[in-house]
C-alpha cells in the first residue's frame, strides 16, 4: 500500500487554526512574520526532517502543502532542507478552506485512486519514531479484517514526548496522549475521497474504528511559542526538564534528534 505524509508548512488555509484572524491577509502577515518563519524553519530542520530522512523503510510520499504567497527565499530554503526524501512534492496552493484543499491534495498525491493508502498527518515542528512508517505498514497488515470491512481505519501510537528545543539543548519529557495529531494515521480503501485531513485528530474515533497502541515512544511532539494551540488565552505554561546526556541518546537512538545539532540550530 502507498504510504502518504502529509505536512502544511505554515498554509494560510480558510480555516483549520485555533487561532482566528480577522482576515486572511491578516492570517498571511502572521504566517510569514519573519520571527515565526524563522522558528519554524528551526523546528523543522532540528525536530521534523531527521526522523524523515532516517526512516528504516523510506518508501514513502511526503506532501508539504505550501501557500502561493510564501516568499521564494524561504520557498528555495524548504526545498534545498527536503532534498534528501525519496518521495517528497512541495504543493503550492492558494487560501482555501482547510478540509477542501488538504484532501484535494492528498487525493492528488495518491497514485492510483482505485487502491487503498495510508495516510499519516504530520506537524513541521513534530517528529516520528525512525520505524513509524514500517510499523504503520505492518499495522495495516494486521488489521486487514478491519481496513477491508471500512472505508477509513484510524491508527494512533499515543505514547511519546513532548519537547521543547533550544540553544541549550532539548527539555522533554514522556507522555501518552491520545489522538494528539502525531504518530496518527488513517487506512484509506480504495475509491474513499475523504482524507485523514477531513476529520479532527482528537475527534477520529468518532467517525471510524481506529486502533491504538501504547507500547514504546513514537513521536516527539514540538512545543514551542508559535504552536497553534498555544495561542489561547487560558494555556497553562508547561515545565519540561533538560534530557540528560543519556537522554539525549536516546532520542538520537529513537528519532535521530541530534541534541548538538539543536544547539547548534537555535544558538
Amino acid at each position: 500500500m502507498q504510504v502518504i505524509g502529509f505536512c502544511r508548512f505554515s498554509y494560510p488555509a480558510e480555516g483549520g487554526f485555533q487561532v482566528e484572524h480577522p482576515t486572511i491577509e491578516d492570517r498571511i502577515a502572521y504566517l510569514y512574520s519573519q520571527d515565526r518563519l524563522e522558528e519554524r524553519f528551526r523546528h523543522f530542520e532540528g525536530i521534523c526532517l531527521p526522523s524523515l530522512l532516517n526512516q528504516t523503510d523510506p518508501d514513502f510520499t511526503f506532501v508539504i502543502l505550501i501557500g502561493d504567497q510564501l516568499p521564494d527565499a524561504y520557498r528555495d530554503r524548504l526545498e534545498r532542507l527536503v532534498a534528501g526524501l525519496k518521495d517528497v512534492r512541495i504543493v503550492a496552493r492558494p487560501p482555501l478552506p482547510h478540509r477542501k484543499v488538504c484532501q484535494q491534495v492528498l487525493n492528488e498525491a495518491r497514485t492510483d485512486i482505485k487502491e487503498p493508502c495510508l495516510q499519516f498527518r504530520h506537524d513541521d515542528d513534530d517528529a516520528i519514531a525512525l520505524g513509524f512508517v514500517a510499523t504503520l505498514k505492518q499495522a495495516a497488515q494486521d488489521c486487514q479484517a478491519l481496513t477491508r470491512t471500512h472505508g477509513l481505519v484510524g491508527f494512533d501510537w499515543n505514547r511519546g514526548y513532548v519537547a521543547r528545543p533550544d540553544a541549550k539543548g532539548i527539555c522533554a519529557e514522556e507522555v501518552v496522549h491520545p489522538y494528539w495529531g502525531v504518530a496518527q494515521a488513517v487506512a484509506v480503501q480504495g475509491k474513499v475521497r475523504r482524507s485523514i485531513m477531513n476529520f479532527g485528530h482528537q475527534k477520529l474515533n468518532q467517525f471510524m474504528p481506529t486502533v491504538t497502541f501504547t507500547d514504546r515512544p513514537m513521536y516527539v511532539r514540538g512545543h514551542n511559542d508559535h504552536n497553534d494551540s498555544r495561542q489561547g488565552k487560558h494555556v497553562k505554561p508547561v515545565t519540561l526538564p533538560r534530557l540528560s546526556p543519556d537522554q539525549e541518546q536516546d532520542f538520537r537512538d529513537l528519532f535521530a534528534i541530534d541534541a548538538d545539532a539543536i544547539r547548534r540550530i537555535f544558538s
